[in-house]
Parts: C-alpha cells; structure tokens; sequence
C-alpha cells in the first residue's frame, strides 16, 4: 500500500467537475442541492466560487444566484458545521454585498441557516423565517 491517500472529492453540479469534500464543500453541496431539488431554484442561474475584485483585493463569494438577466440576485456563504453563525460571518457577506447589491443574503453552517432580504430604500433588512422558494423571490 503507498503512502499517498486520495482525499475525498465530490462532484459539483454547478462546476461541473469533482472538489475536494471538505466540511465546507460538504455544507455548499448539501444547500445546492436543497436550492435546486426542494425550492426550484434553476441550476443555470447558480454559480459557484464567484471571483469577486474590490480595488486590488480578489474575493470569493461561495454561491450566487442570478436573474434572468443575469444580474446577481443572492449571495449564500458557508462555514463548516463546527462554524458558528456569528456577526464576523455575516460581515464578510456584506462585503461581498457591497459589490454585488443583490436583493437576499444567505449564511450557513449546514446546520443552522439565515436568510435575510435587503431593503435599500430603507437602509434596512428583515430576517426571514424560511429559505424563501424561487417562485417568489
């Protein structure tokens, strides 16, 4: 038996290519699928690992959904499940937000999830009880 041990890898739908399964990946992978399998959210309007440039610093966001016209509509970020929901987590989506305007925010762990629906008009945003369908955003 050689030394060298494959880690685990597990296909992506949205990069269509296998990754490395970490816990984090195992969350991003379980929530696609939700997204996509139980509230109708279109494969082809998700993306994965989005590069994100804010003045000379290369960001990632970690799903985004897009419209129709392809403008960014959703920013959903992960953590691993040994991760806690915390305001540092929600300040890093907010960063990408800042670049992106989209209309909801997503953070989750894989075992707990907020989401969160922007109003700028009002400077303000609302928690949501429930991942909302895609029918009604």
């Amino acid at each position: 038996m050689s030394g060298t041990q494959k880690s685990p890898k597990i296909f992506d739908i949205l990069r269509r290519r296998y990754v490395a399964l970490t816990p984090e990946e195992w969350v991003r992978q379980h929530f696609v699928h939700f997204l996509t399998e139980h509230k109708g959210y279109p494969s082809a309007l998700l993306a994965n690992e989005v590069r994100l440039v804010c003045g000379n610093k290369q960001l990632r966001a970690d799903t985004v959904l897009y419209d129709k016209s392809l403008r960014p509509k959703m920013i959903v970020e992960y953590k691993a499940p040994s991760i806690k929901i915390t305001q540092r987590v929600f300040d890093q989506i907010t960063v990408y937000n800042m670049l992106l305007h989209v209309d909801y925010l997503i953070v989750s762990n894989g075992l707990s999830h907020y989401c969160c629906k922007m109003n700028y008009e009002d400077r303000s945003y609302a928690f949501l009880t429930e991942i909302p369908d895609y029918s009604t955003i």
